[in-house]
């Protein structure tokens, strides 16, 4: 009978939840020109990016940037590079318009962490420490597309738009057993934790990375860069990890054996959709 009535209260639960997250994604959805998908988005640019803005005005503040010197003109060299591919692509397709609002800034900043990211709306930091393994332009311009490409799929919106979700689950969870003793609630709201987790949250991540290596590699090819050093670079990196890796489903990275492999497949689709553009 205890078995019964669990299960009913887990099917009224998946019922609830479900229900509650389709109407909210339904609701929610916004198109992308790089991705072609119509995305989770909850946050519009002009929300985001003077926020995005602030946070990086900050963070310079706070951190030495390395201004003057080969590396630092490099990095600015290249994030034109990759702005201009970016450019070029969305003209070419119909969507001039796309980054009205972004106001580009590259900055390389004293740090040994091996890094580089790029806030909603353009604003790009490359650590030096990530320096030695893009190894050469084209490394650093595989870098560089690949953390520009987060922000121009709104990935940085979309995680936030998850994670309101997620939240937004978890109170569907407690009012879906909300005549369930504490103990049972507790259990509910662990499952639906790491349920959400594991099977929504972290593969969600993984597969923004992934769209970002894609978006990433085409630019860099529009951009001039040969697309094989993307592949080089990203075997640098794997070789630069020391000691067991946690499997993939756990990770919000894709495997590097995955990624490259990913990679290898996609380089004669960019070359073709660059020599478009040509």
């Amino acid at each position: 009978m205890f078995f019964v009535c669990q299960k009913n209260s887990f099917m009224r639960l998946f019922t609830f939840t479900f229900s509650f997250f389709v109407f909210i994604v339904i609701q929610s959805c916004a198109p992308n020109p790089f991705t072609g998908k119509n995305n989770l988005n909850f946050v519009s640019n002009s929300q985001l990016f003077p926020s995005a803005f602030q946070q990086y005005d900050a963070f310079l503040k706070e951190n030495k940037v390395i201004t003057g010197t080969a590396d630092a003109e490099r990095v600015k060299a290249v994030g034109q590079k990759i702005k201009a591919a970016a450019e070029k692509w969305l003209n070419a397709n119909g969507h001039s318009d796309y980054l009205k609002e972004y106001q580009w800034e590259y900055n390389l900043v004293d740090n040994k962490e091996m890094n580089a990211w790029c806030m909603p709306g353009g604003k790009i930091v490359v650590y030096t420490g990530i320096l030695p393994v893009t190894f050469d332009e084209a490394g650093l311009a595989t870098v560089m597309g690949h953390e520009v490409s987060h922000a121009l799929a709104n990935h940085g919106a979309q995680r936030m738009s998850a994670a309101q979700l997620q939240q937004l689950g978890a109170v569907g969870v407690a009012l879906a057993t909300g005549n369930q003793s504490d103990e049972n609630k507790q259990m509910w709201q662990q499952a639906y934790g790491i349920g959400s987790q594991v099977g929504v949250m972290l593969p969600f991540s993984r597969s923004h990375e992934s769209e970002a290596d894609k978006i990433g590699l085409l630019l860099l090819t529009i951009a001039g860069y040969n697309p094989d050093a993307a592949i080089s670079f990203w075997e640098r990196m794997s070789a630069q990890k020391s000691g067991q890796t946690q499997p993939e489903f756990l990770s919000t990275h894709p495997a590097d054996a995955t990624r490259i492999a990913a990679i290898k497949a996609l380089i004669p689709e960019v070359k073709a959709q660059a020599a478009k553009l040509k």
